[in-house]
């Protein structure tokens, strides 16, 4: 065997959270690396329960424009472990739009990487894919997890980009275009945002783990860019030729420490006729869009109005499922879904120029997924919501958080909504 040939071994361990930390600190060395943590939730279908790709072999750096197509040429030179994001803007090239709104987090509008080594971790064991898996064990094992980079600068502050005044007249401006006929459902997000922050995204990642684990949570590091994510969303998952979607319509806040009026906030989400109109109207349209690719009279809906307990919220998810058409490139099923409909409303291509003429900011990698591609072609994804964006040069945090707006929407109760989303994060920087 020479030294550059990849294998693996798995190794026993007896402490899964302990080796967790270590696996994210040890990853710290790395410029470019993706950690997915699904924080032992048991939504089905099952993801792996910690993956973690660091180093790059090669990688795939595009904006908007023939992305997609770029891309799947570089899925065809190898099939290999391949891990990144899709960015909300590919929308452009997709349905021939434009973002002339400002970024300051700047992730290109594509980005995957083959990773020198893949980590895979449950509750008993860890598997390592590399060159020296032994040695990156024992490194893994060495590892001090008490180091914390400590910030010179000011206490954080986060601000919100638009005034409750500012945002109550948008959401009424929105709902004008309902009444018109423009649209029947839109996503409408704002900015809260922190400068001069200087922070240690590992240990960030653990604090907002530790108050808000979900089952599609990431941290995702490209140089300065940074994505610290608590998602409860999947956005797409492909397992053979089954292709499936579960998108997330509908939240109602946790009442902690009172069982009692918890199980009425929960009953209420599933009883609202607001929540499941949003809802089925979301299911519609990922039926719509699954459609395009599958094997005709094979989408249908698995689950509607499921209703699912986190830390924070209950949500109202449905899965929608379907049997991909012989052949179907990776770039053909991203074309036919994304964005997904539970980050722009319906129909698809005009709520997302209301988006960006109302917005004050570019989404960038938010609205868009972050996961992974095996070698034989199966990926999950997920929706990057309930995220941190930090760009570590720029010491710029961006917290954006949203909600569906309908014609019955309650311009203040959504005011009040993304406040909500937002709280867990702004907790941890604060």
């Amino acid at each position: 065997m020479n030294n550059t040939t990849i294998t693996n071994c798995i190794f026993a361990i007896s402490d899964f959270e302990l080796t967790k930390k270590k696996v994210l600190n040890w990853a710290k060395q790395f410029g470019t690396f993706c950690f997915l943590d699904n924080h032992q939730y048991q939504i089905k279908p099952h993801a792996v329960e910690c993956l973690l790709a660091a180093g790059v072999k090669r990688s795939i750096s595009l904006n908007a424009g023939t992305a997609l197509a770029q891309f799947q040429d570089f899925l065809d030179e190898k099939h290999s472990w391949l891990f990144g994001h899709l960015g909300y803007d590919l929308k452009n090239e997709i349905e021939e739009l434009s973002s002339a709104n400002v970024s300051m987090i700047k992730f290109p509008d594509l980005f995957f990487f083959e990773p020198e080594v893949v980590i895979k971790l449950s509750e008993k064991e860890i598997f390592i894919e590399a060159i020296d898996p032994k040695g990156i064990f024992k490194a893994i094992s060495e590892v001090n997890i008490n180091e914390v980079i400590q910030s010179d600068e000011n206490p954080l502050k986060v601000e919100s980009r638009l005034s409750k005044e500012e945002y109550i007249s948008t959401i009424k401006k929105l709902q004008q275009h309902i009444v018109r006929g423009d649209c029947y459902e839109i996503n409408f997000c704002q900015e809260f945002y922190a400068t001069n922050a200087v922070i240690d995204p590992v240990d960030v990642y653990q604090k907002l783990s530790n108050i808000s684990p979900n089952p599609f949570s990431a941290l995702y590091r490209m140089n300065d860019q940074w994505l610290i994510c608590a998602s409860p969303e999947r956005y797409i998952k492909k397992s053979g030729s089954n292709i499936l979607s579960q998108p997330i319509k509908g939240t109602s806040i946790r009442i902690k420490d009172n069982d009692e009026k918890d199980g009425i906030s929960r009953l209420d989400l599933f009883n609202s006729a607001k929540d499941r109109s949003e809802n089925v109207m979301v299911v519609d349209l990922v039926r719509n869009d699954l459609a395009k690719i599958c094997e005709e009279g094979s989408v249908k809906v698995d689950e509607l109005y499921g209703i699912y307990s986190f830390p924070q919220v209950h949500q109202m998810i449905s899965t929608v499922s379907g049997t991909l058409k012989s052949k179907m490139p990776f770039a053909e099923i991203i074309k036919a879904t994304f964005p997904m409909g539970s980050m722009t409303g319906a129909p698809k291509k005009r709520v997302m120029a209301l988006i960006e003429e109302y917005e004050q900011t570019k989404r960038g990698i938010f609205s868009g997924a972050v996961g992974y591609i095996n070698p034989y072609g199966d990926f999950d994804f997920n929706v990057v919501i309930r995220s941190i964006l930090y760009n570590a040069s720029a010491k710029y945090i961006s917290l954006p958080a949203g909600s569906a707006i309908t014609f019955y929407s309650d311009p203040e109760k959504e005011w009040e909504e993304c406040l909500m989303k937002a709280e867990a994060m702004k907790n941890v920087l604060e």
